[in-house]
């Protein structure tokens, strides 16, 4: 099936959390023994219990839906690309704020029927002097994301499936990944994943190692994540070890831009200089810019060059979005 007689361009499945977003100070992340630059899980009364102590401290930057997949859907949905997205979310107020925020970006959804009751996940973002951002994330009912959140038959008439690094660590979020897979793989649609997080190579390789299966069409990392998955010293090392898993890749190299490795060709995409003031949701818009290019029969130097430009466009601003109409702005810039 060509792309042309598909729905959807992609389908993303992966966490639904709002993020809520504050500027703080190195010593206040190590004054709690929070781990810089890194995602950690809390249970729901930590969340309170730092956001309380945030807000007290900081004040609150921003409040958005996030999600890394979520976020790579909705920018590859203001791109122009038709998508859906899996998740869940409960009937709460945060959920309504969740569900109202995919349709307002055109993303179809699971989540539009009955919800169940509970806490709909949230992230606490902090951003460092330096745009690092540093994140705690309480999953709520997104930790319990299952096999009756995935949608078959979207999948199927979708041209991509892309997949959330950050699912490994639920065992239902995993094996809902891995239906997803098998699903994608039976009806000749093209499957991308995401490492997400330097935490999910460091603590759970082997969940992702499942995720990947006999191997994936497109896979998304950086650097660091690239070397903590193969334990290999050098990015060239690494980049050539996961070659083995997915014949195309897309290596995040920060200010040094992105390596796009195709069916053995190379393509050295350069960074656009930026002031960053935020880098949360940078690799998220590179895959949505990446994934919209890709689809619009765009090639991977285009591609790589949209992806490069829109994150160093996001890192310019708090939050990991970018206004609706920026999108246009960036595709009439690059393509």
């Amino acid at each position: 099936m060509s792309q042309n007689n598909k729905k959807y361009h992609v389908y993303g499945l992966g966490n639904a959390l709002v993020d809520m977003e504050f500027e703080v100070s190195d010593q206040f992340l190590s004054d709690k023994g929070i781990e810089k630059g890194m995602m950690t899980l809390i249970d729901e009364n930590q969340h309170h219990v730092l956001f309380d102590d945030l807000k007290d401290t900081f004040g609150v930057v921003k409040q958005a839906s996030g999600g890394s997949a979520a976020n790579t859907i909705i920018a590859a949905s203001y791109f122009g690309a038709n998508n859906f997205y899996s998740c869940r979310v409960s009937d709460d107020e945060t959920g309504d704020f969740y569900v109202k925020d995919l349709m307002a970006a055109g993303v179809d959804t699971n989540m539009n029927g009955n919800r169940e009751t509970g806490v709909t996940g949230k992230c606490l973002v902090m951003v460092t002097p330096d745009a690092e951002r540093t994140m705690n994330t309480y999953l709520g009912v997104s930790e319990h994301f299952d096999h009756s959140n995935i949608v078959e038959d979207a999948i199927a008439d979708s041209t991509y499936l892309y997949i959330e690094g950050y699912l490994v660590t639920s065992e239902s979020g995993r094996h809902a990944a891995i239906q997803a897979r098998e699903a994608a793989k039976k009806a000749n649609t093209q499957i991308a994943m995401t490492f997400s997080d330097p935490a999910m190579t460091q603590f759970f390789k082997d969940g992702l190692v499942e995720m990947l299966g006999d191997g994936v069409d497109l896979l998304f990392c950086n650097e660091h994540e690239a070397q903590l998955f193969t334990g290999k010293e050098t990015a060239e090392a690494a980049i050539s070890e996961l070659a083995k898993f997915a014949p195309h890749l897309v290596v995040t190299l920060g200010k040094d831009g992105a390596l796009i490795v195709k069916d053995g060709e190379r393509y050295q995409i350069p960074a656009f200089p930026a002031k960053a003031i935020d880098t949360n949701g940078a690799g998220d818009m590179f895959a949505g810019a990446y994934l919209y290019a890709i689809t619009h029969g765009h090639s991977p130097q285009e591609a790589g060059r949209l992806a490069s430009r829109s994150a160093s466009e996001l890192v310019t601003h708090f939050g990991a979005r970018l206004p609706a109409e920026s999108h246009d702005q960036l595709k009439q810039e690059i393509l």
